[in-house]
This record gives C-alpha cells, sequence and structure tokens, in this order.
C-alpha cells in the first residue's frame, strides 16, 4: 500500500529539492553552452550561474527567491494500491514544507481576486492525474512555476494552421517574452487537441529530459529550426546578449479538429523539474 503519509513526505521533498538543485542534464547543457559562446559577457553570466547552481547545492539554500507555485503531474497506475487521503496529502506535503524548509520560503501563492498572498489558495497545489494501464507505480514529477516564465506563457487557437504559421507563432511567442523569462530557457510547445490539452502538452515537453530526438521527423526538424531561430534573437544568458537564449525547443501533437490550439510554455534556466516514482511495496525512486 502507498500510504497518504508517505505521499505528503515525498511531495515535500520534491518541491524542496526542486528548489535547491538544478537537473544534471542542465547543468551539462549550460557547460556545453558555455564552451560555445562567443560573447565574452555571456560566457562570464555562464559561469556565474553555474557557480551559483553548485553553491545553493552544496549550502542547501535556494537557486532563485521566486520559488514559484506547487505544481505537480502524477501519472497513476492502475494497479497502485492507496491507503488514505491522495489530493489532501499533497496539500499536507505542501503546508508541511513551507512551515519546515530553511531558509524560509516567500508567499507566492497569490488570491487572483485580493491579490492576497499566502503559501495556501484554492486548488494549491496545481494536480493533474493520468492513468497508466498495467502498471503498479505511482510517478510524481514537482514543476514549480514562477514569474518569470509563467507570465510570458502563451495560446492560440488556428484554424488549419500551417508548420510556417505554426512556428511563427512561437517565436513570437519567444520574442515578446525576451530576456524577461531569465534564458537560456526551455521552449515546451504543444499542437493540436483542445484548449486544455494543447497546454498541458506543451508543459509535459518543457519537463522532457535534454537529448531525446522527437520521434516524429517533422517535430524534429521544427525544434531543430526553432532553436537555432531562438538563439539567434540574441537575447542571450539572462539577457546580456549572446548565442545562448534557449537550451531546447520540445515540441507534441495531439489529433485535433478544424480549430487547432497552439501552446508554448517556458522554463527559466533553473529548469525546476524532480520526480519520484512510489511502487507499493512503500520503496521510492528519485529521478529528474
Amino acid at each position: 500500500m502507498i500510504t497518504s503519509a508517505l505521499i505528503q513526505s515525498v511531495t515535500a521533498s520534491l518541491y524542496e529539492r526542486s528548489l535547491k538543485k538544478i537537473p544534471e542534464d542542465t547543468k551539462a547543457v549550460l557547460r556545453r553552452a558555455q564552451g560555445g559562446e562567443r560573447s565574452d559577457t555571456a560566457r562570464q553570466t555562464l559561469t556565474i550561474m553555474l557557480k551559483s547552481a553548485d553553491a545553493s547545492e552544496e549550502k542547501d539554500h535556494l537557486i532563485c527567491s521566486d520559488v514559484g507555485i506547487p505544481v505537480y503531474a502524477i501519472k497513476v497506475g492502475t494497479g497502485v494500491r492507496f491507503e488514505g487521503a491522495v489530493r489532501q496529502a499533497i496539500v499536507d506535503g505542501f503546508a508541511q514544507l513551507a512551515a519546515q524548509i530553511q531558509p524560509p520560503i516567500l508567499r507566492m501563492v497569490t488570491n487572483p481576486l485580493t491579490h492576497e498572498r499566502s503559501h495556501a489558495g484554492k486548488d494549491m497545489p496545481i494536480v493533474s492525474f493520468d492513468l497508466v494501464d498495467g502498471s503498479d507505480v505511482l510517478e510524481i514529477v514537482c514543476a514549480p512555476k514562477a514569474m518569470g516564465s509563467g507570465r510570458w506563457e502563451a495560446l492560440e487557437t488556428f484554424v488549419y494552421p500551417s508548420l510556417e504559421t505554426i512556428e511563427a507563432y512561437v517565436l513570437d511567442v519567444v520574442m515578446k517574452a525576451g530576456s524577461q523569462p531569465c534564458p537560456p530557457i526551455v521552449v515546451g510547445v504543444g499542437i493540436g487537441g483542445t484548449f486544455d490539452h494543447a497546454a498541458r502538452m506543451a508543459k509535459q515537453q518543457v519537463l522532457r529530459p535534454f537529448g531525446q530526438t522527437n520521434p516524429e521527423p517533422i517535430l524534429a526538424a521544427m525544434e531543430s529550426r526553432l532553436l537555432d531561430a531562438i538563439n539567434a534573437m540574441g537575447f542571450g544568458p539572462m539577457g546580456t546578449g549572446g548565442d545562448t537564449t534557449a537550451m531546447a525547443v520540445h515540441i507534441d501533437y495531439a489529433a485535433s479538429h478544424g480549430f487547432m490550439p497552439v501552446a508554448v510554455a517556458l522554463n527559466c534556466w533553473i529548469n525546476r523539474r524532480t520526480g519520484a516514482r512510489i511502487r507499493n511495496d512503500g520503496s521510492v525512486e528519485w529521478f529528474e
């Protein structure tokens, strides 16, 4: 059985890990960018970013003071067995984290009607669930959403758009964002489905590990073109100019109607994502 207490503990730990450690594959991409940068200022900026990442991990400090709002994506194997509440355990886990984490985190959860800020609020944490047939694993991915990247994400619905139209829209979103999302960024794109499904695909693609070739040749080519075009914009690391505005562009699609939504999600250079797989015997496997 997977108990409520275990879910509470794991979700709290995932959030703290995401605030204090950059994924190893992200560090590797930043190091490669540092080696290939033609701009002295950009190279120095990337050096500072990497040193900051190492220092926060070594000293158990926050990488950024904007800790974002709690967001979890959960895959539930149909063979998983629960004991106790699940949704409430995630709520309690975030409350536990907010009360105990050192250094303390700022109150980022904001009521959109009153602008009152707290560590709790309606529908917080934001949680999505998927079912996985034939699995006995509960997989939880934590990806806090902060102001820099969250402010500039966008979605537009087209009617039978060409690939060129889709690419132009993605570039327009990134151009409008400029240096505000704290580049180098990860760009996730969802094409098709419905309004909500496109947005969800875009978010899932932001969290895709680096180095995976898209199995759809059309999308693989699109990812390459968009990455080159975004890096040619010249915003560079933290807006200091240079060749590295994006670390990756990841795209997915779903069948749709004649209306075809296109969603663009962004992740800042910290690329917050942590995960855990919990099995019925209570064992936990951590991953990035």
